[in-house]
């Protein structure tokens, strides 16, 4: 398909969302907020209709899965822990014309703008983190942040669940929440926005056996993948090369979808090592490890996460079901659901 025309599928796409009531751009009556969207009442059914056939998937039709819910706001030092304070960043250049601001990595053109044709300036590194303080007085102590990803409020409170719980390895925590990345240039719709929502496992596993485990959750991922009707021939696996992985992932898929906009990451599943666990039993000083009763010696479990991403579900569910066909020499335009996440039945 001509890229003008795979274009006019997302522009199409867009506009039936809105018309129809799935997506609206937020505060619309006063212009908008780049990266920001709502959900209108069949976008709120289609969104349920996902994550709850995510969570049974996930966590509810398993017995080594537990869930949690646990608060968006997060410690300062939690993200200092985790590197997320020094390392979530991205390369940013400005126009020196119109001033407009654009991701580096992103840019066809690197010299110049493609807005005005300015030049573009030197790249700097731009922390995508969301700054809030919290109590009365705003100073380096109150400091916190909109968390950048959910993962972090599980991996802390990973010595809880354990207490209370006493799982046997391997087993997972899930939760799913929102997430806040302050995108340099928020685009493609639901694709890049500011603020998102994540569906998450963290699946705790001794170091000798994260290999079964990654591709356990490898198959999942693709079963979820043609439970929710994504067209699954638009779908395929990128082994993330060294230097392009996160800096917690010693391995790292991402599933890819054929978008109007070019093949893009769609969910990943990352081998996160011991990094989290092992990071913040060294930040905060409390004890970590995990008493195993076939290994002489307690030790930090290794981590597999199948991340998921609810507004590019919908987005791939959306693009996969948009139908045009002729009725009468007129042309009808409808939306060709999975009875199962349709958003009425």
């Amino acid at each position: 398909m001509a890229k003008e025309q795979k274009n006019e599928v997302m522009e199409k796409v867009v506009a039936l969302c809105k018309r129809r009531g799935f997506i609206y751009p937020s505060f619309d009556i006063y212009g908008g907020l780049a990266g920001f969207y709502d959900y209108g009442p069949l976008g709120v059914a289609l969104k349920k209709n996902i994550t709850n056939m995510w969570w049974k998937q996930f966590v509810t039709d398993r017995e080594d899965v537990l869930g949690v819910d646990t608060v968006e706001v997060t410690k300062k030092e939690v993200l200092e822990a985790s590197g997320h304070v020094g390392g979530f960043v991205d390369p940013m250049v400005e126009c020196e014309k119109c001033k407009r601001r654009f991701r580096e990595d992103q840019l066809e053109e690197k010299e110049k703008c493609s807005e005005c044709g300015g030049k573009l300036g030197a790249p700097r590194q731009f922390n995508m983190m969301l700054k809030t303080h919290v109590g009365a007085t705003e100073g380096d102590a109150s400091v916190a942040y909109l968390r950048p990803e959910t993962a972090q409020g599980i991996f802390s409170n990973f010595k809880n669940v354990v207490d209370s719980f006493h799982p046997k390895l391997p087993f997972g925590i899930a939760q799913i929440g929102k997430a806040f990345r302050n995108e340099i240039a928020p685009r493609d719709f639901l694709f890049r926005v500011r603020e998102l929502e994540q569906m998450e496992v963290e699946y705790f596993v001794k170091e000798a056996d994260w290999k079964p485990a990654f591709e356990m959750w490898r198959k999942e991922v693709l079963a979820f993948i043609g439970a929710i009707g994504i067209d699954t021939g638009k779908v395929s696996e990128l082994e993330v090369p060294d230097g392009d992985r996160a800096h917690y992932s010693r391995r790292t898929i991402d599933f890819e979808f054929e978008f109007p906009f070019g093949r893009k990451e769609l969910y990943g599943l990352a081998y996160r090592t011991d990094y989290d666990l092992r990071n913040h039993e060294n930040a905060s000083g409390v004890n970590q490890k995990f008493v195993d009763e076939d290994i002489d010696e307690p030790f930090i479990p290794h981590v597999i996460e199948p991340s998921l991403g609810v507004g590019r579900s919908l987005l791939a569910v959306l693009l996969s079901a948009y139908t045009e066909d002729e009725m009468n020499g007129e042309v009808r335009t409808y939306l060709k659901f999975k009875p199962s996440v349709a958003p009425v039945k």
